[in-house]
């Protein structure tokens, strides 16, 4: 295994995870979650992701271009879109989720953090792609890697919240975190543009 392909592709998946949004969502939730509460919301929701991740990037591309007949640059772009969305809504809004969100370990451990904010659009079209791309076998070592990585980070986001707090700078790196989701997303559509006018161009279409 390449061991530089493998930290460039972990830190990516990373990066879609986005633990930032995991962290804001956690440390905002009233009344505090314990650590216990903490322990159990983070390890439910990162377990449940991991097994959407990995059995999607096992026969995600199997089920898209067999029963759906979808090809890997429209997930691309259509997981960019969606990407986008979500990262203009915390630039515009502060938050990357909706303000009716209630507390409850149960119900926030599946939705939204498990999905989307974990095994979300752009790391489920991140994970298909390069499992086709680059096989399975790196693909699922980086993403457990990755979901991994945003477990501890999420068990760290009470302490993270108050000192963000403390300083008065939760608010604007919710809406710096977003555009940089949102430009993750321009990329993701632009190279599944890139993908799709190469194959119609190799295959003579144009």
């Amino acid at each position: 295994m390449n061991i530089e392909i493998f930290v460039q592709t972990s830190l990516y998946f990373l990066a879609l995870i986005n633990p930032a949004s995991k962290v804001f969502i956690l440390s905002s939730m009233r009344p505090t979650f314990s650590k216990d509460e903490l322990l159990k919301v983070s390890l439910k929701s990162s377990f449940i992701a991991l097994a959407i991740l990995l059995i999607l990037s096992a026969v995600g591309h199997f089920i898209l271009k067999t029963i759906f007949r979808v090809e890997i640059y429209s997930l691309a772009v259509a997981g960019g879109v969606v990407l986008f969305i979500i990262g203009l809504s915390a630039v515009r809004n502060g938050r990357f989720y909706e303000q009716s969100l209630q507390r409850s370990t149960d119900d926030i451990s599946i939705v939204p953090l498990a999905a989307p904010l974990i095994a979300g659009p752009g790391t489920i079209t991140a994970a298909i792609s390069f499992s086709s791309a680059h096989g399975v076998g790196i693909t699922i070592i980086s993403l457990t890697a990755a979901v991994i990585m945003n477990f501890f980070i999420m068990l760290s986001s009470i302490w993270i919240g108050k000192t963000l707090e403390r300083f008065q700078v939760f608010g604007p790196l919710i809406r710096i975190t977003g555009l940089i989701v949102a430009a993750v997303a321009v990329q993701m559509v632009l190279t599944g543009i890139q993908d799709w006018l190469l194959q119609t161009l190799q295959s003579g279409k144009v």
